[in-house]
């Protein structure tokens, strides 16, 4: 039997747009059944074309807008839009920052538990943050072209301006870009597996202001490296590393696991919290270096450490937040999945004379363990995971240690929300307003504080 739905692809409705989705699409209802809107925002009163219709929702197109919300501005660019570079350019920054509050609250509720969410803490410049950039090449009507993706697509849309990067890099895209050109270097073809040039990436150190040029290329030979080499340093002085990074597999990663340098160093230096951070083509390293401090000096301040405090970092990457820990406590142990990751923060603790981190590669879960059945009795926990959130195994652990409290830095409302679940069967509490950071402006991506402490 086919379930009647009120809707029908191509059809045109008029609607009263009430919410957006975590994914910045507007939600409108006919008969209770949902319809998601890219470019709508809540209180617009709009005429839609339905795009496509599934069991329990379907999607559609703003064709005019009838009435507007006084959130609204007027986008930038429509290309940010339809790459998804800048899904939420379209909405006041003010309205952006309730937006995220407004999701974590929405995670909790569907979880049944009541929190407070304190208003999120935004930027005074919130576009040309990024330090980072990694720009598909292509070839577009006969030319290496440069730019991003159309949404859910491999097709290339050109870009020069990426709005939510640092400007310097967008213009050493430009630069490397025509060099490339220049040196006719053919762009790699997805179709065939063929040509030199997969991506440019550009990391920038925001207070150094050092640059690197990584060239991620198909094949082992660069044509013309030389005069490439020599053009890029001429026209870049802010350049210290260039370095071909090669990935000859048929695949979607963006990276290979050679890096060769061409030209000056093999990393750059950049600041954090005080702190040098060497930086590797591969290392995480946080893209918005103002809200990172931010975020991390919050994460600190709500540890209420002291000197004799021993402190456990789970995901610790690099090293980010435990030498910036290690300058206020006694002891910090970090652990990482990734050895890379631990390489780059044993080397930053070293540049940085600190000698009371220890850093070990494993699985955060199981190091948790380890160290539970050790007897290591620390006084707080970090986590910072990936969005997936935290294994089950390493909440139970914390639970067998007593631990009185876990500062959760958190990158997804909906993974932080069935944690913060788990953590509350084990005898946990938020006792305290989840702080939001806005690390990613005119996105929809939210990162925040959370503190749980054991009731007593």
């Amino acid at each position: 039997m086919k379930i009647q739905v009120p809707v029908q692809k191509n059809q045109k409705y008029d609607v009263e747009v009430t919410d957006l989705t975590y994914q910045g699409l507007g939600v409108a209802k006919i008969d209770d059944f949902p319809i998601f809107i890219e470019d709508a925002l809540p209180t617009e009163l709009v005429t839609i074309l339905v795009t496509k219709v599934k069991k329990n929702f379907a999607f559609g197109k703003a064709l005019k807008i009838n009435q507007q919300s006084k959130d609204r501005v007027k986008p930038i660019d429509g290309a940010y839009t339809q790459t998804g570079i800048a899904p939420l350019q379209h909405l006041a920054y003010p309205a952006q920052l309730e937006f995220k509050r407004h999701q974590i609250l929405n995670d909790f509720n569907k979880m049944k538990l009541d929190v407070e969410v304190s208003p999120t803490i935004g930027m005074d410049k919130p576009y040309h943050y990024r330090n980072k950039a990694q720009i598909p090449v292509r070839m577009l009507n006969g030319r290496l072209q440069t730019g991003f993706y159309r949404k859910h697509s491999h097709d290339l849309v050109p870009i020069e301006d990426f709005y939510i990067q640092d400007p310097e890099i967008d213009k050493a895209v430009v630069i490397v870009r025509d060099i490339l050109r220049k040196f006719q270097i053919t762009p790699y073809d997805e179709q065939t597996h063929r040509g030199v040039i997969r991506n440019i990436m550009v990391r920038r150190g925001h207070y150094s202001h050092e640059m690197m040029i990584v060239l991620i290329t198909k094949s082992k030979k660069l044509p013309s490296e030389a005069e490439i080499i020599s053009e890029t340093v001429n026209q870049l002085p802010e350049v210290k590393s260039i370095v071909q990074n090669i990935n000859p597999k048929n695949t979607n990663s963006l990276m290979g696991n050679q890096n060769k340098v061409l030209w000056g160093k093999g990393t750059i230096t950049d600041q954090l919290m005080g702190l040098d951070f060497e930086i590797s083509p591969n290392s995480f390293y946080q893209v918005n270096p103002i809200q990172t401090e931010k975020l991390y000096k919050l994460a600190i301040q709500k540890a209420q450490l002291n000197k004799d405090d021993i402190v456990i970092d789970a995901y610790c990457g690099i090293g980010t937040i435990s030498l910036s820990l290690a300058k206020v406590v006694k002891k910090v142990y970090g652990v990482e999945i990734v050895p890379e990751a631990i390489e780059d923060a044993k080397r930053n603790a070293h540049i940085n004379k600190i000698s009371n981190c220890k850093f070990v590669v494993a699985k955060a879960e199981e190091q948790l363990g380890k160290w539970q059945k050790a007897g290591l009795k620390p006084d707080v926990i970090v986590v910072d995971p990936p969005r997936k959130g935290l294994d089950e195994s390493l909440i139970e652990s914390v639970a067998e240690m007593s631990l009185q409290r876990l500062i959760y830095v958190s990158c997804n409302p909906a993974t932080l929300a069935r944690d913060a679940k788990l953590f509350a069967e084990h005898g946990y509490q938020i006792n305290q307003p989840i702080q939001p950071v806005d690390q990613f402006p005119q996105t929809v991506h939210v990162e925040s504080v959370t503190v749980f402490e054991k009731s007593r």
